[in-house]
Formats: C-alpha cells, structure tokens, sequence
C-alpha cells in the first residue's frame, strides 16, 4: 500500500501522522513536561486534553486575553492548584501551542528533504501536507493567527516565525526544481509569500469557499496547480513523475484524482 507521501491524500496523511489521538497528545506532555510538576503521561494526557479544548474554547468566545486562569478552572473543572502542575501562566500556554505548531510545520514539511521526490513532488507534498497537518489543527493554527497582537514580544516572533519557516520549505524546493530546468521562476521568495497567502485564505476564510462548494482536496490542488502555472513546470524529458498512480505531464493536462 503506497504510503505518504507517495500518496496525497488525508487517509495516507493520518496514517502517517497522528495529530490528534493519544500519541499526539502524549508527544505534547513529552515535549513541554519538563516545565509540569506532573509527571504521570497517563493522567496528564487527559487532562492536557481538557486544558487546550478549553483554551480554544474561552479564546474564541471571549479573547484570550479576557481569559484568566480562574475562568480556565471553571471550564475544565481542575483546580487552580491543579492547573499550576500543568502551566504557570497564560502565556505557558500560548508557548506550547506555538511549540506544537512549530514541531509539527518541522515534522510534516521539514522532513520532506529525507525523502527521494522530485522537486514537484515535493512541492506537492508541501501544499497538501501543510492543508491537512493545519486542517487538524485547525483550533492551534487559528489560535496563534488570531492572538499574535496580544501575545508577549518573543511569542509574536516566535509565532511569525512559523510563517517563515514554512515559505523557506517552498523556496529551498523551487529554487531546487530551477536549477534541475524544471521550474522558471524570478523570485521564489514572493512566489512563497504568495502561497501562504493562499493557504491562510483557506484555514481563516473556509466558510467563503463552503459556500462555493469547494471542498478542501480542490482548494490544495488550485494552490498546487497555480504554483505550477507561474513556475512554468516542465517535467524532465522521458521523466514525468508519477504521483499516486498518476503522471504530471505538464500543466495544460494536470488534472489530479485525490
């Protein structure tokens, strides 16, 4: 069975990551424990669990920066003294959350290098790995986009940072795919800027395509199809790559099944 991200698609995806199950939750205490005063990964999954629900929960009705510990403690029903195990602080919590982002931008996109693609093919993998990983996550990735002002100066550009670690992923893969004559592009920098912004579109504004009834398979193939387009894509002679079964033949004929 093809595996991603030799196959693009989210059952391929969640096989590969877990980003929401037990494991996840678990890789989150293991990454942040040495800050907790809990030290049982059995009892502090769950309550972890209850702590990040809730953050995303007050945050978004009313603002993170409304939100106090004590109203933290209502919504979960933890203790105040119970809570203090797990953070020290709100901004403790907006660290992990930025953390978690971070680690998974690194594990899903950054990892990519190790794997034997074809420029294009890791383009692709870059597009839809980002659309699914942040389709999962969509509460952690909204939180960091819609409470960065708020945050403490180092978290702002801890946060932005992310952005930017995700554009050189894009960069490092078109300027790979220009000196291979497969891709033409004057300025790989503002081609990523423009991707991003594409796909921010779609994780802050999905109700808009909803509405058009475009589901999130056709949104990560018109970003992937419009970076071909202004890259000017040309397969290596006699070398098309297949992807999932299928070959890129060229632009004018790159019509994906996902």
């Amino acid at each position: 069975m093809a595996v991603w991200p030799y196959e693009i698609s989210m059952e391929a995806f969640t096989e590969s990551y877990d980003l929401q199950g037990e494991s996840f939750w678990l890789n989150v205490f293991n990454a942040h424990k040495d800050k907790m005063q809990i030290k049982n990964p059995n009892v502090a999954v769950v309550n972890l669990k209850k702590i990040f629900s809730a953050t995303f929960k007050l945050a978004n009705t009313k603002g993170f920066q409304a939100m106090s510990l004590r109203d933290l403690s209502r919504e979960t029903e933890i203790s105040m003294g119970g809570l203090y195990a797990y953070i020290g602080s709100k901004n403790d919590l907006a660290s992990v959350i930025e953390g978690v982002l971070r680690t998974t931008i690194d594990e899903v996109i950054g990892s990519l290098r190790q794997q034997n693609l074809e420029p294009v093919e890791r383009l692709r993998a870059i597009v839809y790995g980002e659309i699914y990983a942040m389709e999962i996550l969509k509460p952690w990735y909204y939180f960091c986009f819609m409470e960065l002002k708020g945050l403490p100066r180092e978290q702002q550009e801890q946060a932005m940072d992310l952005e930017l670690r995700f554009e050189q992923n894009v960069i490092d893969v078109v300027e790979e795919g220009i000196r291979s004559d497969q891709f033409a592009c004057s300025s790989p920098r503002m081609l990523a800027a423009l991707a991003t912004a594409q796909l921010q579109q779609w994780h802050l504004k999905q109700w808009k395509f909803k509405q058009a009834n475009v589901d999130t398979q056709q949104y990560a193939r018109l970003v992937f199809e419009s970076l071909l387009l202004n890259l000017h894509y040309q397969p290596l002679q006699g070398r098309a790559p297949s992807m999932g079964g299928h070959r890129l033949a060229g632009v004018e004929q790159n019509r994906f099944s996902e």
